[in-house]
């Protein structure tokens, strides 16, 4: 058994012809979900690439693992899927994006080297890595933005396009009416075709990746295929540029009633230069259908993987596991990116095919349970066969869902995000400890709790789906907001640290030091057995009291 697990960075979980979309197909998608279970109420532990991540790869709460922002290093030794799936006999391979940032100083104290193998999985989350690239080879006045190197630029230059960074110049810009570089940088310039062989674009290059490790992997593996795209720059290579127009793009899922009185933090983001963006037409008649064309050039690769796996027999043996980071306001709720708790941006999308006959009963079929992002790791040890440590990982495993069965689970979805570093918490004149914020979903209401001493934000996603109505501006539910912080209380109160002993290794522990001699508090010694005071009893050897 192996197991394909492809995540998209940015990707909608309503951006797909099995969810709906209106206007955008997905063939490929909607052919793996009608193999396997759709999951319609999947969320993430933080709205934000890194600590998306770094939950997803440690099976644990961005509050448990501490990487809490892009670039905040995963602490050493933080155990990783890589981790578990190799003492279960699965290897873990990397073919494309973590955003995962070293503990250097970490790897350094404990005199880890970076070339040796464990310093290597440290430094790359626990993955051996096949190709790794982060996909963001920005350039500014200070240098790079991403300081290591990129195999995709090696490949493009190999590949004959005349610059030391032909992610900027070519594959993430088009050309201008005067010949001149159109950046992707710039949403203007989202409507046209990249300046690229369609072939030689990220997503196909990553694809081909994939299919290179497949061809030479001897199993069981599990392969982390981490797509770089539809994540902005906005902009896509011909044909995929011209298959959707400002006809296709639905209206904004905003109303002004969100913009009175509201949440100190959401009027903060609604008033950054990103929202204010999104906020207009022309810039969403444009970024919209560039986001759908990267999105169908994601299915059609998918379609490239899928026919391959089954011309090589493999179909039957490899889960295919489909899912994204985080969502993409794309201008709903007056905002652009991520970053908060709406549906569109913390919910993801997840479809998961296992070929095992314990699961025909449930193939094409949706899944409704509160699932976490957190819950793959679990998923996978299982799979492979091994024990899931408990103590460690935070999620569960869903491949009881899989098999038909309905386990008790969870009553709430969290989700955490640290926006100490941005201009909000500058804006608002906040201490980086007071930057943080807390979701509690229960399937129907969904609250947000933000440190620093502001009022909660509150939506009854039942007779609101659209979340406009912050029912937390008055005192009607109380009640409401007073249970759903008891229930992020009671996580908050959860056992996260405690990792080197697992309750079974506790409980056969019980009793041990008794047996080692170790027998403080006894009357008589005739409170225990008899054995395990032998060693003290019987003629003494010596006489040296008197």
């Amino acid at each position: 058994m192996n197991i394909l697990f492809i995540m998209y960075d940015q990707l909608r979980f309503d951006y797909l012809g099995c969810a709906g979309h209106p206007h955008l197909e997905t063939p490929h998608f909607d052919s793996v979900a009608a193999r396997g279970v759709r999951f319609t109420n999947a969320y993430v532990q933080s709205p934000i690439c890194g600590a998306s991540r770094m939950s997803t790869y440690t099976g644990r709460y961005v509050s448990s693992h501490g990487a809490s922002w892009n670039n905040v290093p995963l602490r050493v030794g933080e155990w990783t899927m890589g981790d578990h799936l190799r003492a279960a006999g699965m290897e873990c391979w990397l073919i494309g994006k973590t955003h995962m940032k070293a503990d250097a100083k970490g790897m350094a104290r404990l005199g880890l080297k970076p070339d040796s193998v464990i310093g290597a999985r440290q430094a790359e989350c626990g993955f051996d890595v096949w190709t790794r690239d982060d996909g963001l080879w920005a350039e500014g006045p200070d240098g790079f933005y991403d300081s290591g190197r990129s195999p995709y630029n090696a490949y493009l230059r190999d590949k004959g396009y005349p610059s030391q960074n032909p992610w900027a110049d070519f594959a993430n810009a088009g050309v201008d009416a005067d010949g001149d570089i159109a950046s992707g940088w710039m949403f203007a310039n989202a409507d046209k075709p990249a300046n690229i062989r369609e072939e030689d674009s990220e997503t196909p290059w990553l694809t081909q990746e994939a299919i290179a490790f497949m061809e030479q992997a001897s199993g069981p593996w599990c392969a982390h295929l981490s797509y770089i795209k539809p994540h902005w720059p906005y902009i896509v290579p011909a044909p995929y540029h011209e298959m959707f127009g400002p006809d296709h793009v639905p209206p904004a899922v905003r109303d002004e009633v969100e913009r009175e009185d509201p949440h100190p933090v959401y009027g903060a983001y609604m008033g950054n230069k990103i929202a204010a963006a999104f906020q207009q037409d022309e810039v969403r008649n444009k970024v919209i259908p560039a986001y759908m064309g990267l999105i169908k050039q994601c299915d059609d690769q998918l379609g490239v993987l899928l026919k391959y796996l089954e011309d090589t027999g493999q179909m039957e043996d490899t889960m295919i596991v489909l899912t994204s980071d985080h969502g993409d306001y794309l201008g709903d709720h007056w905002l652009g990116e991520k970053d908060l708790f709406h549906e569109q941006s913390v919910k993801v999308p997840l479809i998961v095919y296992d070929p095992r006959t314990e699961a025909d009963a449930t193939r094409g079929t949706t899944c409704d349970a509160l699932v976490e992002a957190i819950d793959l790791a679990p998923t996978f040890v299982e799979t492979a066969g091994g024990e899931v440590p408990d103590h460690i990982l935070e999620g569960r495993s869903l491949l009881p869902f899989l098999h038909g069965q309905r386990p008790d689970w969870r009553e709430v979805a969290i989700s955490e995000f640290d926006f100490s570093g941005t201009p909000q918490a500058v804006k608002l004149g906040l201490a980086p400890k007071d930057c943080r914020l807390f979701m509690v979903f229960d399937g129907r209401y969904k609250m947000m709790h933000a440190e620093g001493g502001f009022r909660p934000m509150l939506f009854d996603l039942q007779e609101d789906p659209q979340e406009f109505h912050d029912l937390a501006k008055g005192t009607a539910h109380a009640e409401i907001i007073d249970r759903l912080y008891d229930q992020l209380a009671a996580w908050g109160r959860r056992c996260a640290q405690r990792i080197t002993r697992s309750d079974a290794e506790i409980i056969a522990g019980r009793g041990g030091s008794l047996r080692k001699g170790i027998l403080p508090f006894l009357v008589d010694g005739s409170e225990v057995p008899g054995e395990l005071t032998s060693a003290y009893r019987g003629p003494a050897k010596a006489r040296y009291d008197t």
